[in-house]
């Protein structure tokens, strides 16, 4: 049984998560709810929250252990766009990303 968990809207950009996500990505929950602790990224805690909510929503709460990160993707959100005054009446654009991602466990 498979059982899913998305996010939307994080902001962190997609490239850092990916790289949260790729440590995680077919390896046992348990495992990698331990990986997540202890990894030294911001987008850990994103991604460690997404997992416990797949798990939750799997119906095995007590017993875990045999639960398998199936699949974790991430995508592009939406981008925040803030302007940047400068000297002589320039201005530039600051792009602040964010993304969408989903994590899915299976038995």
């Amino acid at each position: 049984m498979e059982a899913k968990a998305t996010v939307k809207s994080v902001r962190c950009t997609p490239r850092k998560i990916n790289q949260v996500l790729s440590l995680i990505r077919n390896k046992k929950v348990d495992i990698a709810f331990k990986i997540l602790s202890f990894l030294p990224k911001a987008a850990a805690c994103q991604v460690k929250k997404v997992l416990k909510s797949a798990v939750a929503n799997s119906g095995k709460l007590k017993d875990f252990s045999n639960l398998v990160v199936k699949e974790a993707w991430v995508g592009n959100g939406k981008i925040l766009k803030k302007v940047r005054f400068g000297s002589r009446q320039r201005a530039s654009i600051i792009k602040k990303r964010t993304s969408n991602f989903t994590i899915i466990v299976s038995d």
